[in-house]
């Protein structure tokens, strides 16, 4: 599958999004049964072992599995989508869809996304973006607006636990629980480049950056527990992360 990025970063929410196609090759993982992509900018909170074996689809009607895109746009950032809610809470998802559903009704988070990847799967994903070219050019977010349409009527929605947004407790404080969350999604800033969050009065991610951090700490104090030693934690880990107060409150 070869897509031509360059030419979408216009339409593109944010230009780092040039690189979430690859996330995609998942499909080609064919010597897996089952494959649970999971972003980077996560962190695991809970066992989330019964994704592995959900019921997913059947080798005539393949789905896929993920949580609905939360379409809120609190921070009115002018390169999200216009038809998102610049004051939450956004829509709240019917449990029945259609094709004459709302375009937004429809979008998934591509932050968790369990599949099981086949060839048939693989190519069909390739002539979608040959042939969907025009199309392609209009997604803000590539890899989920894709999987989005290619799986339209397809997609098995899972509860917001498994791919928990930060920006949840505040734009639906009604849904959050910490007692549930399986996965923290730290969407737009990322702890790890701000630093150590400030006063809750003044960073509203304070909180949920502090579970990060509270992880990333108690790893630096034994990265054996991931298998690396000091060493290899300061070369391959620390260099990446600002671990210093967040000055730009």
């Amino acid at each position: 599958m070869y897509v031509d990025t360059w030419l979408m970063q216009d339409a593109m929410a944010f230009a780092r999004f040039t690189n979430v196609w690859t996330k995609l090759r998942a499909f080609e993982l064919t010597e897996y049964e089952r494959v649970v992509l999971v972003d980077s900018d996560m962190l695991v909170c809970r066992n989330m072992d019964e994704l592995m074996d959900m019921p997913l689809g059947t080798p005539e009607h393949p789905a896929i599995a993920a949580g609905f895109a939360c379409t809120c746009n609190p921070n009115r950032i002018p390169t999200y989508p216009t038809d998102w809610c610049v004051a939450p809470p956004c829509h709240t998802h019917p449990l029945t869809l259609t094709r004459d559903s709302p375009r937004t009704h429809h979008l998934l988070n591509g932050g968790l996304v369990v599949l099981e990847p086949t060839q048939a799967q693989a190519e069909a994903l390739a002539a979608f973006v040959a042939t969907h070219r025009a199309k392609l050019m209009t997604y803000r977010f590539p890899d989920q607006d894709l999987l989005a349409d290619l799986y339209l009527g397809r997609l098995l929605p899972l509860p917001w636990k498994y791919n928990a947004l930060k920006t949840l407790p505040r734009c639906h404080p009604g849904l959050w629980s910490d007692d549930v969350v399986c996965n923290v999604h730290y969407i737009l800033d990322k702890p790890w480049a701000t630093g150590w969050p400030g006063p809750p009065d003044r960073d509203v991610d304070a909180r949920l950056h502090g579970w990060w951090w509270a992880a990333y700490h108690a790893l630096q104090r034994d990265p054996a527990r991931v298998g690396l030693t000091a060493e290899e934690w300061a070369t391959h880990i620390a260099v990446h992360v600002n671990d210093a107060p967040r000055r730009e409150l």
